[in-house]
């Protein structure tokens, strides 16, 4: 076994040899140090280049007049551009007219349908080392819904993407690269999965929007139909001669007026937006809620009764009914639906 000697006891030269393997030792730990703080500061760095650009709408967007927008967002919509290429994408072209129109009712509820998409399609970003692209669908993530639960999440996950990726392109910097062929086909890959990704939530977008134009149209038809059918009542009555008769009481009053609705039409009945996680896995389910309607036809109270698979779909089943309408009714009703989530529309 080998046993150290005290550098004492150890002839002046030994002494020298031994004071300088300390002193190269000692220079090694501390490099060691600086090297494992540097990952810190590298990712500070990181999160630092994460905060979204100062404008998530291009100024040519913004410059756009408020029917142009309009125009262009159902445009974009239809061809499935709902958050690419930058500059001519469905949402940026909701973000620029909402500053024109903050209390525009339809262009809230189309940014809340696509934050989930937007969504996806940061985290796919992140996942293929795109920052540029993660960046700019933050950034119109930040604008549509400032305090959106996601947003701190994806912010520290670019930052630590960015930080992993200078570590791996340092560690690699000694090898040849072929960086032109490397871009090339990380550009051919984002835009084959964009395409992809946004035709499947295209498809799914449009369902929702197809049943929620149905139920309006089914209600405006059944108004309609009441209108006319108190209308040829009204013509009818009017062609009849009528006795004089005395002034009737406030309670004979009451009783001869037409009785107000006692059943549910409906008026606007807005699909839920699919959760995200579940859309990735392809989960399916429905919820079962007990809902009252108030005088006015407005939802005053939602609950949930059965969900399967549970809690997975409860908060969008609840989001969406609360934003539904009827026609007014006499008296506050309770009643029950069931709401469907299929992920393949």
């Amino acid at each position: 076994m080998f046993v150290a000697k005290p550098l004492s006891s150890r002839p002046a030269g030994i002494r020298l040899l031994a004071g300088l393997v300390l002193l190269c030792a000692f220079a090694g730990c501390k490099k060691n140090d600086a090297d494992t703080t540097a990952p810190a500061g590298a990712t500070s760095a990181a999160g630092q280049a994460a905060a979204p650009p100062a404008e998530a709408v291009s100024a040519q967007v913004a410059g756009m007049s408020a029917d142009a927008l309009r125009t262009a967002a159902s445009s974009a919509q239809r061809e499935q551009r709902l958050y690419a290429p930058a500059g001519n994408n469905a949402m940026e072209y909701y973000l620029a007219l909402r500053d024109k129109a903050p209390n525009d009712a339809a262009v809230t509820s189309a940014l809340s349908d696509l934050m989930p998409y937007a969504l996806i399609a940061t985290e796919q970003s992140i996942s293929r080392d795109d920052f540029t692209e993660s960046q700019r669908l933050y950034a119109l993530m930040a604008k549509a819904d400032p305090n959106a639960p996601a947003l701190p999440r994806l912010k520290q996950a670019i930052a630590d993407g960015q930080a992993s990726l200078a570590q791996r392109t340092a560690a690699a910097a000694t090898k040849t690269v072929d960086d032109a062929k490397r871009q090339a086909d990380l550009e051919k890959q984002r835009l084959a999965d964009q395409q992809k990704t946004q035709q499947a939530t295209a498809q799914q977008l449009a369902t929702q929007q197809a049943a929620a134009q149905a139920a309006a149209q089914q209600a405006a038809a059944q108004k309609a139909a009441d209108d006319r059918a108190a209308a040829a009542r009204a013509a009818a009555a009017s062609s009849r001669p009528q006795p004089a008769s005395p002034t009737p009481a406030p309670a004979q009053a009451a009783a001869q007026a037409p009785a107000a609705a006692t059943t549910l039409r409906a008026i606007s009945t807005p699909a839920p937006a699919y959760p995200p996680d579940a859309y990735r896995s392809a989960t399916a389910g429905e919820v079962v809620v007990e809902l009252t309607v108030g005088s006015d036809g407005s939802v005053t109270s939602v609950r949930v009764v059965r969900s399967t698979p549970p809690r997975v779909f409860d908060r969008a089943a609840l989001a969406a009914v609360k934003r539904w309408r009827f026609q007014p009714v006499s008296a506050p009703i309770t009643t029950r639906r069931t709401i469907g989530f299929n992920p393949g529309g």
